[in-house]
């Protein structure tokens, strides 16, 4: 997969709302009651992941989750950082 223009990463950004870019990646934090509720989301994303084959790191700290993407693969953003990312807030 092709790396992405970063006019087409910033575009499909703003129809993302809480992602943001650092470089070559994409990141967003989210907050929750407490751990099994993070636990729980980190759960759904991880069967999101495994379904289009593309993996977040995810970074758990008790309530909160820190999800990055990036195609290691290609060497910076592709479309299927932007679609699990939209996947993953649908």
């Amino acid at each position: 997969m092709s790396l992405l223009p970063d006019s087409d990463v910033d575009a499909r950004l703003a129809s993302l709302p809480g992602w943001t870019r650092d470089g070559k990646q994409i990141r967003r934090a989210y907050k929750f009651a407490g751990f099994a509720e993070a636990m729980a989301f980190v759960t759904r994303v991880a069967l999101l992941a495994e379904k289009q084959d593309h993996h977040p790191d995810i970074l758990v700290q008790y309530n909160a989750v820190t999800l990055t993407l990036s195609s290691h693969d290609a060497g910076g953003l592709t479309a299927r950082d932007l679609k699990l990312a939209a996947a993953i807030d649908a």
